[in-house]
């Protein structure tokens, strides 16, 4: 049960609840529960059944799908103000979470029953259209996913990943491996790619660390 400084804590990160009849937040106060989740803690395995979802109020939780051959690639990632949309999926077709859902950042949630779920979908507006938008948030995430596997050569994804994750000192700590997992790829195609790099000029790698030498020509990639 949510009491009421834990709702306004909440309505912070879900506004959904500044905008809730007192019906819906009663229900809400009542059903939801909050939760806290440690980095590298599985929230759901491939085939697990969907008992409840998730709302996060902090940390990120990566989606991510693995093949045949142990070669993983992400979907999406959500977090604070965010839920997954293979979760509601789940619940509302009553079936098992098709993919792996893993926390990378420390997580808090609220996490709301899946009969509560589905019973808020057909009775309130509000929740029903908040799920939708959600839904189509996703869909569209996951729709660039498929568009950059079908469709762009991967030196030209491992550059723009690289441009997304570079700071202010140029330098991003991630390894060859992690970068392989996340556009579903194998650890030796993107070493070769990050050497060819590297003997452009491009970038410095080191154990565990890649340093962007070469913004613009990352760019033209």
């Amino acid at each position: 049960m949510i009491d009421q400084n834990q709702v306004q804590r909440i309505s912070l990160a879900l506004p959904i609840l500044q905008q809730a009849n007192a019906q819906l937040v009663r229900e809400f106060q009542q059903a939801a529960f909050l939760t806290k989740i440690p980095r590298g803690r599985d929230v759901f395995l491939e085939g697990s059944e969907v008992e409840a979802i998730a709302l996060l109020i902090s940390g990120v939780v990566r989606v991510y799908k693995i093949g045949e051959t142990g070669r993983e690639i992400t979907l999406y990632r959500f977090g604070n103000g965010q839920s997954c949309i293979l979760t509601a999926n789940a619940i509302l077709s009553q079936k098992t979470f098709p993919a792996v859902a893993t926390v990378e950042k420390e997580a808090e949630a609220v996490m709301i029953p899946a009969d509560t779920f589905r019973d808020w979908v057909v009775r309130y507006d509000l929740w029903r259209e908040f799920v939708f938008d959600l839904l189509s948030q996703r869909l569209s995430t996951v729709m660039a996913v498929v568009d950059e596997i079908a469709f762009r050569r991967m030196d030209a994804r491992v550059a723009s990943l690289l441009l997304t994750r570079v700071g202010t000192q140029n330098l991003i700590r991630i390894t060859h491996q992690e970068i392989a997992s996340e556009l579903g790829s194998s650890r030796e195609v993107i070493s070769r790619l990050l050497e060819d790099f590297s003997e452009r000029g491009l970038i410095r790698s080191g154990r565990g660390e890649i340093e962007v030498l070469d913004l613009d020509g990352l760019e033209s990639i």
